[in-house]
């Protein structure tokens, strides 16, 4: 089962969300990111976290949704409702769910705030990857409308 990421840009919350799926997920199920205006590069904060949380960065940079290597079965759309931000809507035949989260690449502060947003970011959408994976994913995904339904309920974990 691939599962896509996406956001607008594809250098903060996707890629994290994208990489910390693929480090924790089972055999058989792989994500992906991408963006609908791919910002062009992964922000190095994001590269940064993942690195300090052990988890590799290699291969991940920033794409667009025209250019996915497979179709995705699921779409996760992590774009935060923070500055009126519009979120993509991936067209096609696939389960989705919407588990916004503040993107913090508009962070102001110290170095230690804006690294304190990324890791908010961070934190709230390995919760929600782990609160998936922690589903019966087999039966699952066998019966879209109760997959749904367990995406939708992941959405309101650590908002």
């Amino acid at each position: 089962m691939n599962v896509l990421m996406l956001c607008t840009g594809n250098s903060c919350r996707s890629i994290l969300a994208e990489a910390t799926f693929n480090h924790l997920a089972p055999d058989g199920w792989r994500a992906l990111s991408a963006g609908s205006k791919p910002a062009g590069y992964v922000h190095p904060r994001s590269l940064a976290l993942l690195k300090r949380e052990g988890i590799a960065t290699d291969g991940y940079f920033s794409k667009s949704w025209d250019d996915l290597p497979v179709t995705p079965d699921i779409v996760i759309s992590v774009c935060g409702n923070a500055a009126n931000e519009v979120c993509p809507a991936y067209l096609g035949p696939v389960l989705r769910s919407h588990w916004g989260v503040d993107d913090p690449a508009h962070a102001i502060g110290t170095d230690a705030e804006i690294d304190a947003a990324f890791m908010t970011a961070y934190r709230i959408l390995r919760t929600r990857i782990e609160a998936f994976l922690a589903l019966p994913l087999e039966s699952l995904k066998l019966d879209g409308a109760a997959l749904k339904a367990e995406m939708d309920r992941i959405a309101g974990i650590g908002a």
